[in-house]
């Protein structure tokens, strides 16, 4: 007989960068794993250094993958464009995992959950292109970031799309309430994504694959630090 948590779910969270990893910080990457155990789930930290065959092994013993945040920025060359000034260095190692996380969860028809670098990941894995800087390139752009190791977190609210899963979460409210910290953003959704949240600005800030009986939900904000506070459903 299995043994209980053997029978929980196993939830794939990537490490955020490869430097934390080597260097043992578990501090950001450990309000992700807190969040997945503290909803029933068994969290599985997924090293951004496997060999493709043992990262291809660990895919296949997940039951969904949590894809999340990074101080890193997507390389602009895999959407096809020029890097911005402000875009921040990438993570070859976190997109190699991410890339590969998803790819087995698409051909699995396995739940995938992204967040803030999460749901930048997930659109460019799927065509998708990205705002670089939204301070200089969104007109008019509200505060997204005052840096999270700089002074209290941002807060602003966001417009749900009617009907959307997270407009459910948040008892059929057509606003919610989200915590920010992100210069980057969704620019075009990738294929099989739509929008189903923005925030007054415009900034795209959650999307859902459209595939039946395929659960793919992302978001640009971070429902890891809200578990304790449900700030989403205080609409």
């Amino acid at each position: 007989m299995a043994s209980e948590i053997n029978s929980k779910p196993r939830i794939g969270v990537p490490f955020r960068t490869l430097k934390e990893q080597l260097a043992g910080d578990h501090a950001k990457i450990g309000h992700y794993i807190k969040a997945v155990n503290s909803g029933g789930a068994q969290a599985v930290e997924v090293p951004l250094d496997l060999a493709p065959a043992e990262l291809r092994e660990v895919a296949e013993s997940l039951d969904a993958i949590a894809l999340s945040g990074s101080p890193a920025d997507v390389d602009p060359a895999l959407f096809h464009a020029a890097k911005h000034l402000k875009t921040a260095a990438a993570d070859p190692e976190r997109e190699r995992t991410d890339f590969a996380l998803l790819e087995h969860c698409f051909a699995q028809r396995k739940p995938v959950l992204a967040i803030c670098y999460g749901i930048q990941s997930l659109n460019v894995f799927l065509g998708g292109s990205l705002v670089q800087d939204i301070p200089s390139e969104v007109p008019a752009a509200i505060e997204h970031d005052v840096g999270s190791d700089h002074g209290p977190e941002t807060y602003h609210r966001v417009r749900l799309e009617p009907g959307a899963r997270l407009a459910k979460l948040a008892h059929d409210s057509a606003e919610a309430r989200v915590n920010s910290s992100h210069h980057q953003s969704v620019l075009d959704p990738g294929r099989g994504l739509r929008i189903t949240a923005k925030a007054s600005d415009g900034v795209i800030e959650a999307l859902e694959g459209t595939a039946d009986g395929h659960w793919v939900t992302a978001v640009q904000w971070h429902p890891e630090r809200m578990v304790e506070t449900d700030a989403f459903a205080q609409s």
